[in-house]
């Protein structure tokens, strides 16, 4: 009986990290670029009461044995890069990513990688996220500027009223072996760590990366019924283990009012 009230606590401890994960996937259902979550589980050790196959007094051997588990636990929390749906802003400066591939950022001298591509200009006309920081290569716009057009392969150029460009750049994307193992930093930023490998820039429109779209964005790729789902089977299995908590301790209670 002491044994169910562990397990059945391992079992709402890991609920409640799958109602989190849920929880700030369905925070950031409107987030651009954001990118959705699932919590992955594991089964904890077993006691082994009895072993498969060990000889029983009729000199037969058992043909199954007699394990207890001992609960579960969260291993990883999955990120999901699958491409969410396209909103057509119509403002120049904001792009889409169709298809693989990570805008690369500077973020006060360090490199960080987003699938948000709201840029913006600053007070100096360099293009940069809402938080002030710099697309790579950097892009200055020209006062004398009338229009920013920006190609599905990445060139993006200044024009004056003339159609003549004042200022050209070819933005690059960036790719990684493993993006789930990116390790995410907020604000829609993400940091290369050693299980994401080293990202590998190319063209927009090469072979495994995506072009881009100006004028889209990407809105987040979090399922709002899939998730209302979840938190509904997160919900009532973290309401049977507490339940078997609640058995175990009144078993433990008639064992302890037998002596009386």
């Amino acid at each position: 009986m002491m044994r169910s009230l562990w397990t059945a606590a391992t079992g709402m401890v890991a609920m409640q990290t799958h109602i989190d994960t849920l929880s700030n996937n369905l925070a950031n259902v409107n987030t651009t670029g954001f990118k959705k979550s699932r919590a992955e589980f594991e089964d904890l050790m077993y006691q082994t009461l009895q072993i498969a196959g060990t000889q029983n007094q009729s000199g037969g051997r058992l043909p199954v044995g007699m394990q207890i588990g001992m609960g579960v636990r969260p291993v990883s929390v999955h990120k999901f890069f699958s491409q969410g749906d396209f909103q057509n802003t119509g403002n120049p400066l904001d792009m889409a990513i169709e298809g693989k591939g990570f805008f690369l950022v500077d973020m006060n001298g360090e490199d960080v990688y987003t699938r948000a591509g709201a840029f913006k200009l600053d007070d100096q006309g360099r293009v940069t996220t809402a938080g002030g920081h710099v697309l790579q290569p950097e892009f200055t716009v020209p006062p004398e500027t009338v229009s920013v057009v920006v190609t599905e392969t990445g060139n993006i150029a200044a024009l004056d009223k003339d159609g003549t460009a004042l200022a050209e750049a070819e933005i690059q994307i960036y790719r990684f072996q493993n993006p789930a193992g990116l390790t995410a930093i907020g604000r829609n930023f993400y940091r290369e760590s050693e299980a994401s490998g080293a990202p590998v820039a190319g063209t927009p429109g090469d072979e495994n990366y995506g072009t881009l779209a100006q004028g889209f964005l990407e809105g987040s790729n979090v399922e709002m019924v899939d998730e209302m789902v979840g938190l509904i089977v997160g919900q009532r299995a973290y309401e049977i283990n507490s339940k078997a908590i609640t058995t175990s301790d009144a078993m433990l209670q008639t064992a302890i009012n037998i002596k009386r």
